[in-house]
């Protein structure tokens, strides 16, 4: 009797986190929104984590935080009908990455700034856009507000890239601090030239920092300007982007079917 009832635990936990993760019920929504929450805590914590490492009971909660990612990763796997489902997703590869800099934090001390891409992974989840976004999902502003996500961890990455390159071995960068200055102001391209990275590797990664913020200051800026497009595929050919009182698609003139709010 024992091992039946181990035999049908995991598989109605699967159910149960698959309701939680993916329902519509109060219940799951109220779930999701601690599991966006306890998101939040986790990116607060890899963004301080340089102005942090100094402290005694730094490593103690770097092993906690990894505790409690393996549960989160755990559930999210389960939550999935196949797990395969969930492992081609890019934020699982994330989340094992940041995992695993967690559980050897002093091997893959120079790749813990590649945590922040959790931000990332946050703000291009289903799960967030189901819940906390949802008044927003598929508008202009999920777009904007994905763009500013991407923007933002694009500036932690490079900081902590330029950080655990140059700090102490350059004079101008002693913490974090000043790699933090030094990429704002060169993906701003403001230049000051107060801070300059030196050698030929320096030079090439403030001209990779410079077209990359351009880029994405650029991607931000269509974002709030261009037309607004609906995501809505077309049955036919699977279009995606329409206007937002399109009748026909534009690619194969299937009269289409756009639900709206009116």
């Amino acid at each position: 009797m024992t091992g039946a009832t181990d035999r049908q635990f995991l598989p109605r936990l699967r159910v149960r986190l698959h309701e939680l993760y993916f329902g519509r019920s109060p219940r799951a929504i109220r779930f999701r929104l601690g599991v966006i929450a306890v998101d939040v805590l986790l990116i607060a914590f890899f963004i301080a984590s340089p102005f942090l490492r100094e402290l005694r009971g730094y490593l103690a909660l770097d092993l906690a935080v990894a505790a409690v990612l393996i549960l989160d990763i755990g559930a999210r796997a389960l939550s999935h009908r196949q797990i395969r489902d969930w492992i081609r997703q890019p934020n699982a590869w994330i989340d094992l990455f940041v995992l695993v800099t967690l559980l050897f934090p002093l091997w893959l001390f120079n790749l813990a700034f590649l945590r922040v891409l959790r931000l990332w992974s946050l703000f291009h989840s289903t799960l967030f856009w189901s819940t906390v976004g949802r008044p927003l999902d598929n508008t202009r502003w999920e777009d904007v507000c994905k763009a500013l996500a991407t923007l933002v961890t694009f500036i932690f990455v490079a900081t902590g890239f330029v950080y655990a390159s140059f700090a102490r071995a350059h004079p101008g960068i002693q913490g974090y601090v000043d790699a933090l200055y030094f990429t704002v102001t060169t993906l701003t391209t403001t230049g000051f030239g107060d801070i300059t990275l030196p050698g030929t590797w320096g030079r090439l990664l403030t001209i990779m920092i410079m077209i990359s913020g351009i880029t994405m200051f650029v991607r931000v800026a269509q974002t709030l300007i261009r037309p607004y497009k609906v995501n809505f595929a077309c049955p036919t050919c699977g279009l995606m982007r329409h206007d937002p009182d399109a009748v026909h698609c534009k690619a194969c003139g299937t009269i289409l079917n756009i639900p709206n709010e009116e």
